[in-house]
């Protein structure tokens, strides 16, 4: 077996709740969360008072301890409260996506077992739907009384001084839901140490300034701006702006005005820094990193952003199951196309996924992780838990990749997105970050699609105002991939695809051609 080691030291397993974790950095005087729209601020006095009287409010109402409460809210002030206030009254938080139908919700809030939904008024309509034969008790809104729901102010009760009896090691805190590219979403249990450790782990060696600024329009319903924005932030003492949705010229409009000096991104946002002309109108040189995460990123796009903005270009890789970091670049020590090293207390294999035998060293193979960050398991589904955390307390990622000889990991693909060509397999993320460095092409995906020769062939989608023909992009293509990696097939289409986290939706492509026959 090949172990690749941490080359940090271990951070000591805390026995708190994140909330304790998050109460010790808060500074009561400053502001720590500002509504990136309105303006409206809360200092962390504000943000400690209305954590400490929603929990007893969930207490009261019988919530908590031990319930399970879903928010299906956009980035705003409110869910940060809410969140840690389920988690100072013991009980255990759902964040549903805001964009999901009554049918994906209802789902969830079953999976689940939740007692008790809070939304904001625009989502009613399918809340009162969602609900309907689920355990939900009651819809409460973020904001006033609205349409026969009561407001959040109505839900707050007498402070909850001390966080309710929990053991941090068992506790599920946290059930996010998997992306659900294949099959119905599944609940990650991550529990109050998952987070406490991976919040000090990743810190370790990539820490914030005290009192830093960024702004928040990754989803808090997604682990990664859960954690990495919300929880990393808060625990240092940091500001977060948040941003309901994304939206280029806000984003750009507050980081110019609060000059925050570090951007959390995905992808498609790193395709609009480096190519959108909106960019060159603002004055962004007080930024000093620009991390991207949640699906790859290549490293000509990563360049091109890095060198429009005058500043550092860092990936990091994780998931949900990760809680959700397993790699970061260290501060000031990014690597074009490397999504980081291995974090302190963390173990990593590269596996051939059909011999399931450790690769060489600098081959590509499925990546599998090991450490106190790896969730508690599936809910419901000892099976699927089964399938990913295998013995010895490996979880298989279901990523391909490799590390280089300094430890630095970078991912191609995904095991179940390869292409094979004449049993040659292709990634698809190599051939989109190619794609997208055509000065026409604005995004980019590739899936593989059948063909009675090669089996398999890779086509493109792209989205473009004057598109390029298929022999112009092949000829992009010549000299930098292999043949049997050559674009066959070519689509123009308006949008590519994405999930909330800038994963692209591959399977809705494969539906498209798949309903063209």
């Amino acid at each position: 077996m090949t172990i690749i080691h941490s080359t940090h030291p271990d951070v000591p397993l805390r026995n708190i709740s994140v909330t304790e974790c998050i109460f010790e950095g808060v500074p009561a005087d400053r502001i720590v969360l500002i509504d990136g729209p309105s303006g409206r601020q809360m200092t962390g006095q504000e943000f400690i008072t209305a954590v400490k009287r929603l929990a007893g409010g969930l207490t009261e109402s019988g919530h908590a301890p031990g319930g399970c409460v879903a928010i299906m809210a956009p980035n705003m002030p409110e869910f940060c409260t809410l969140f840690h206030a389920v988690a100072w009254a013991g009980g255990t938080v759902t964040p549903v996506n805001p964009t999901y139908t009554a049918h994906e919700l209802t789902h969830q809030l079953n999976d689940a077992g939740a007692t008790l939904l809070i939304t904001v008024a625009p989502f009613l309509d399918t809340a009162r739907e969602g609900i309907k034969g689920t355990s939900v008790q009651e819809i409460v809104v973020i904001g006033p009384d609205t349409e026969g729901a009561r407001g959040l102010v109505a839900l707050m009760g007498a402070p909850l001084e001390t966080q309710a009896p929990v053991d941090p090691e068992t506790h599920v805190v946290a059930l996010p839901y998997s992306s659900g590219t294949t099959g119905l979403p599944k609940g990650v249990m991550l529990t109050h140490r998952n987070l406490v450790t991976n919040i000090d782990q990743s810190l370790a060696i990539a820490p914030l300034e005290p009192g830093e600024t960024t702004i928040a329009f990754l989803p808090f319903f997604h682990i990664y701006g859960l954690q990495v924005l919300m929880n990393f932030y808060l625990c240092r003492g940091g500001t977060l702006v948040t941003m309901p949705r994304f939206d280029l010229e806000l984003f750009l409009t507050l980081a110019q005005q609060h000059r925050t000096p570090r951007m959390w991104i995905v992808p498609p946002v790193a395709l609009a820094l480096a190519k959108h002309p909106l960019v060159e109108t603002f004055d962004l040189s007080h930024v000093v990193q620009i991390n991207s995460a949640a699906a790859p990123l290549g490293a000509d796009l990563a360049e091109a952003m890095g060198a429009r903005i005058g500043t550092m270009a860092t990936q990091g890789y994780g998931m949900t199951e990760l809680s959700p970091v397993s790699h970061v670049s260290p501060k000031g020590k990014g690597r074009a196309g490397a999504s980081g090293v291995t974090i302190p207390n963390t173990q990593c294999r590269i596996v051939d996924p059909e011999t399931l035998q450790d690769c060489a060293q600098g081959t590509d193979g499925e990546l599998w992780v090991k450490g106190p960050q790896v969730m508690k398991g599936y809910l419901n589904r000892p099976d699927a838990t089964a399938d990913t955390i295998v013995e010895g307390g490996w979880l298989r990622t279901g990523d391909i990749a490799h590390f280089d000889a300094d430890g630095y990991l970078y991912i191609t693909d995904r095991l179940k997105e390869l292409i094979k060509v004449k049993g040659f397999q292709v990634a698809p993320a190599e051939l989109e970050a190619l794609l997208v460095t055509h000065p026409a092409i604005t995004d980019a995906a590739v899936i593989g699609v059948p063909d009675d020769e090669a089996g398999e062939v890779p086509m493109a989608f792209i989205t473009a105002q004057t598109p390029p023909s298929l022999a112009e992009i092949q000829a992009h293509l010549d000299g930098e991939v292999a043949h049997y990696k050559q674009i066959r097939r070519l689509e123009v289409i308006d949008t590519i695809p994405k999930s909330a986290s800038g994963k692209i939706l591959r399977r809705v492509l494969r539906d498209r051609i798949a309903r063209a026959g």
